[in-house]
């Protein structure tokens, strides 16, 4: 059984509308928060939604391009703006068709391994939308590619990532809800190709092929909002009541928030001065 399955009583923060036109940061920031307050039993297993507008979050990799700056001017001029991520993987694309769900659980009592964490978010997903044969495999010439792919019909629509603090562990997923997958791709496959302009490099970069990534809206044929999903995701919860943090909490949030935005200064001087 799931982790998902066994966990009954979910604290909820939806930011899907409020989070919009603020920087992404402040979301890893909320993640890592939620992490230490779960992870030490000051805070119930929580579910936290978010969307942000136009936004490119690059992996460690990403920033490791040779002509990294040519690509993020390329990101910038298409009107996204970059920032680096503080969980695994390579470039996504965020904006308002994009929904991000976090699961923030504890592994104070019990280890917890990484793939009963990417297990617990397939469910959840699965759960939302039991009419689709939604399966999990790696999709070559996706972004961001892993065995934990989310797609239907061999078109990726979401991708799963962890992120583990003082024994908690905030499993993410980005789901294309709303829009086209493919012109997603494309700007992904623009960033690298004027990030790496031919080089050969040491690490292999996705070689991206818009055709194999799509939304949930064009999986499904029939239109679908991230609105409506998060509708879904509560009931889904038992409806519980929305908890954004607390007055004694946001101290904490306050810490993780200069952390990630001091780490991309330096990591990103440039865009994000």
């Amino acid at each position: 059984m799931s982790l998902f399955s066994q966990q009954t009583n979910w604290r909820f923060w939806d930011q899907s509308l409020s989070a919009k036109k603020r920087s992404a940061l402040e979301s890893f920031a909320a993640d890592d928060t939620l992490c230490e307050l779960v992870g030490s039993g000051r805070s119930e297993p929580t579910v936290r939604t978010w969307v942000h507008d136009d936004t490119v979050v690059l992996g460690i990799q990403d920033h490791r391009l040779p002509h990294v700056g040519a690509g993020m001017e390329y990101l910038e001029a298409n009107g996204y703006h970059p920032i680096v991520r503080n969980s695994g993987g390579l470039a996504v694309v965020l904006d308002a068709g994009v929904l991000n769900i976090s699961l923030v659980v504890s592994e104070k009592e019990h280890a917890i391994d990484i793939s009963a964490g990417y297990d617990m978010m397939l469910e959840l997903v699965q759960a939302l939308f039991p009419e689709a044969p939604i399966e999990a495999y790696e999709i070559v010439g996706s972004y961001c590619p892993g065995s934990y792919d989310l797609s239907i019909g061999g078109k990726k629509f979401a991708g799963i990532s962890q992120r583990r603090i003082r024994k908690g562990i905030a499993v993410q997923v980005y789901l294309c809800v709303e829009g086209f997958g493919a012109a997603r791709a494309e700007l992904i496959r623009g960033f690298y190709e004027k990030g790496l302009q031919g080089e050969d490099t040491k690490f292999d970069y996705p070689a991206i092929k818009p055709e194999v990534m799509a939304s949930l809206s064009e999986l499904l044929n029939k239109e679908i909002t991230v609105q409506e999903v998060v509708i879904n995701l509560y009931e889904l919860l038992g409806s519980p009541a929305p908890r954004p943090l607390m007055p004694d909490e946001t101290e904490l949030y306050g810490f993780y928030l200069n952390r990630v935005v001091e780490r991309n200064a330096k990591m990103l001087p440039g865009p994000l001065e």
